[in-house]
This record gives C-alpha cells, sequence and structure tokens, in this order.
C-alpha cells in the first residue's frame, strides 16, 4: 500500500519533503546545509519533515527517536565492538538487526505521518555513525521503492577509524545502497569519483551554498560591542580563525602567518573550542603563539550556537556576529570536504587567507577567487599578499567584491534551485511552476 501511495503521489506541484539523518541539530554541516536545502524546497512551496535522533526543528514538523542519534548508548555499545576489528560476534549482529529493525518502524511512522513524498537521507547512509540507522534507511528505501536523494557529506573511506571493520558486508550494501529511485549527490568532485569506482553508481555534484541573493543584515545593538566584548579595541586587527581547535584546521599556520607580520596590532581570535579532540593540540598551539610573540586568543566561551547569556550574565554571541568585526579571516585547513567557513566569510565580504587543500585545488580554486593562498607553508609572498589586503583600502574592497560575484555565480541557492528541479524531474516528473516560485517563510 504504501509504495503505491508514492507513486500516486509523484507529480503533484507541491511535495512533502522527508530529512533524515542521526543529528539535526547546531551549526554543524550537516544540519547547516539540511536548513539550506529546506529553505530552497520551501521556494519552490515544497514542505521539509525532520526525522532523527537528535533534533532542533521545531516538534509539529518532526520526528525525533533517540535510538537515531550517534551518541544514543546502544548504538555507542556497537561501535566499540564492530571498529578496529575484522570480525564481530553473533551477539553484535543480532543487537545491529534488532535496532536496525526498530529504526525502520519508525521510518514508516514518520513516513506515513508526514505524507512523505521525496526522502532525504543527510549523509545517514555515508558514514557509518550509526550503523543500524543507515541499514534501517537502506531496507525501508528498498521496501518501499519511495523517490529517495542522497546527500552524502562525507563518505566512511574518507575516515581513518572506519578503515578496518567487522561489517564490511553491511558497509557494502547500506552506505551507501544502489537501489533504483535514488539519486547520490555528492559534495566535491573527490567523493564523485570515489562513489562511481567503489559503489558504481553515478553522483550528482551538488556544491554547499549561500545565499549571496540576500546580502547580510547589517550589525544590530545585540553585537554591535562583539570588539569590546572580546577586549579588542578599535585600532586592532581583528584577525578571525571561525573553526573549532582541530588539527585537521591548520592552525598553527595562522599563527607563523601573524607572527611574520610583526605587527602588536594584529590579534588572532580562534572563535571555537577544542570539542572532544584537541585539548593537546590547543596546547601545542599556546605554546607556539608564546614563541612567535603572537596574541591569540580562544573565545569558545563566549560563542554560542544561539545568542543568549551565560551563567555569567555574559552576552554568548553567534559565529555570524564576529564576522562583521573581523579584519581578516584565516583558513589554512590541511583537509575540509567543503569549506563553509570559505563561504562565509565571502558572504560577510572579508579577505581570507586559505591553504591549498585538496578539495579547494580541484573545486573551488579554478573558479577565479581572489584570495591569499598558502600551499602548505607561510611564505613572505603570502605574508606580502596579507599586508597588502589589511593596508590597501580600495584592494581589499575591489578583492571582496570580486569574491562575492564569483561566489554568487557558483555557490548560490539558485544554482541549488536549478540541480533539484533536474533531480526532481527525473525522479517524480516535477517542474518548477513559472521560473522562480518563492514562499512567503521558512
Amino acid at each position: 500500500m504504501i509504495n503505491a501511495y508514492f507513486w500516486n503521489r509523484a507529480r503533484i506541484a507541491k511535495m512533502n519533503f522527508g530529512f533524515v539523518s542521526t543529528r539535526f541539530s547546531g551549526t554543524d554541516g550537516v544540519s547547516l546545509e539540511a536548513a539550506k536545502w529546506a529553505e530552497v524546497l520551501w521556494r519552490d512551496g515544497h514542505i521539509s519533515h525532520w526525522y532523527s535522533g537528535l533534533s532542533d526543528r521545531q516538534d509539529e514538523i518532526s520526528m525525533c527517536v533517540p535510538e537515531a542519534y550517534f551518541g544514543h548508548p546502544e548504538n555507542e555499545w556497537i561501535n566499540r565492538r564492530i571498529w578496529s576489528t575484522t570480525v564481530r560476534s553473533r551477539e553484535v549482529s543480532d543487537r545491529i538487526r534488532i535496532l536496525a529493525d526498530y529504526l525502520k518502524h519508525t521510518l514508516y511512522q514518520f513516513v506515513e505521518k508526514f505524507s512523505i513524498d521525496v526522502l532525504v537521507p543527510e549523509n545517514a547512509i555515508t558514514i557509518p555513525m550509526n550503523l543500524p540507522l543507515g541499514m534501517a534507511i537502506t531496507e525501508f528505501i528498498a521496501e518501499t521503492g519511495i523517490p529517495t536523494i542522497a546527500h552524502h557529506h562525507d563518505f566512511y573511506w574518507e575516515r581513518t577509524r572506519f578503515s578496518i571493520s567487522g561489517v564490511n558486508d553491511l558497509l557494502d550494501m547500506a552506505f551507501p545502497p544502489r537501489l533504483p529511485n535514488m539519486v547520490h549527490t555528492v559534495i566535491n568532485a573527490a567523493a564523485q569519483e570515489q562513489i562511481s569506482r567503489r559503489k558504481g553508481v553515478g553522483a550528482i555534484l551538488i556544491p554547499n551554498v549561500f545565499d549571496f541573493e540576500q546580502p547580510p543584515e547589517p550589525v544590530d545593538n545585540y553585537a554591535d560591542d562583539v570588539r569590546k566584548s572580546l577586549n579588542l579595541s578599535d585600532d586592532d586587527i581583528f584577525i578571525l580563525q571561525p573553526t573549532r581547535i582541530v588539527p585537521r584546521k591548520g592552525i598553527e599556520h595562522a599563527i607563523k602567518l601573524v607572527g611574520m607580520l610583526k605587527d602588536p596590532r594584529c590579534k588572532l581570535v580562534i572563535s571555537h573550542d577544542s570539542g572532544d579532540e584537541g585539548y593537546e593540540y590547543q596546547g601545542m598551539l599556546e605554546e607556539l603563539a608564546n614563541q612567535e610573540n603572537v596574541d591569540l586568543r580562544f573565545v569558545g566561551d563566549r560563542v554560542s550556537e544561539v545568542r543568549q547569556l551565560d551563567s555569567d550574565g555574559r552576552k554568548l554571541y553567534t559565529l555570524w556576529d564576529l564576522y562583521p568585526h573581523a579584519d581578516l579571516v584565516t583558513y589554512p585547513s590541511t583537509y575540509e570536504g567543503f569549506g563553509n567557513a570559505l563561504l562565509e566569510a565571502i558572504y560577510f565580504k572579508k579577505p581570507v587567507v586559505i591553504n591549498r587543500y585538496s578539495i579547494f585545488v580541484e573545486d573551488i580554486e579554478p573558479k577565479g577567487f581572489q584570495l591569499a593562498v598558502m600551499d602548505g607553508v607561510v611564505t613572505h609572498s603570502v605574508v606580502r599578499h596579507v599586508r597588502r589586503l589589511l593596508d590597501d583600502e580600495q584592494y581589499r574592497q575591489e578583492t571582496v567584491e570580486k569574491n562575492y560575484e564569483v561566489a554568487s555565480h557558483f555557490y548560490s541557492y539558485e544554482v541549488l534551485r536549478r540541480s533539484f528541479a533536474s533531480i526532481l524531474g527525473a525522479l517524480t516528473g516535477w517542474a518548477p511552476r513559472n521560473g522562480k516560485n518563492k514562499g512567503t517563510g521558512k
């Protein structure tokens, strides 16, 4: 019955999309990009609903199943027994199957409750943070034939922690699956090549996007005191590193750059904490900053996902509150699946120092952005370029305006909308009505 239901609704003008992941909460890349997809779909009259184990979406449009969260105790029990080993016990297999069956049952409930027409797994059949969830999604699609757009952000074969596994048979089956009525989308060209080689399926390249059609709002009263709150004077040069403190962010290069600028006005501000994977790295950065005589500031205790007051009554700011006040953004990552912080800096019209990580080299650099580019090391030519960006106001303005124009062409919501039109046409026969058909809300 449910399979026939999908196909009977396949050609209606307005559709219900069901986004599925282990988490839709906070500012991780998956949650942010899924929200952008939903906004673009809304502008064509479609409605989005959310299924996850951890959620900050509105209750009336979402379904939260705690067992779907990668941090659920049962899933953590399973993960401790399937990675860094080449075998698994019968008990582990049984508990994987029990959890997968339960999650599949809840997916049926989700789809029926919200009359879902198109399923959108968000990285849930890409990287096995919750293996039973990926199996449940795969079997649900196979049993129902529901049109599916799989949005892949980073595959398991890209992560060292998943390289030795006692569940290779399940990974082959579900991460990602090869099923009819499914379109695979990836965020970079390397992933497009790898899914074809490893899985024998084609994928559509849809990069991360930003709403460049709507410039950022002016700084409001809440955020107009950011510099003062971070103990920065008007004369200080606010250099923002808008990332967590993890080794792949290459923050040591940002410290080296500031040290070579030899300007006491330069303050390097890191926006986020280290979390659970960078405490030793943070200590190394502090030592390096001392050696280079760099004023390094960690402000993760003042940055939150939403504006609020902390227990001491201090304002907490969002990352978007910080960007307008920055004079320069550093992004010296050694690896990124795409690079959201780069698009954010360009959106706020800030000059950027960037390292040539592989995805940048293949996907982004050819687009023609004007950035201060380093190739694994901070050279004197990079420092000279940065000095010009900081000192020459006309050059800086020309640079950021050019970058905004390029990003608008390649990474705007309209680019995503055109991709949707093609995908939905192939899956369901849907086409946008009268060109741009924008809704009135989010």
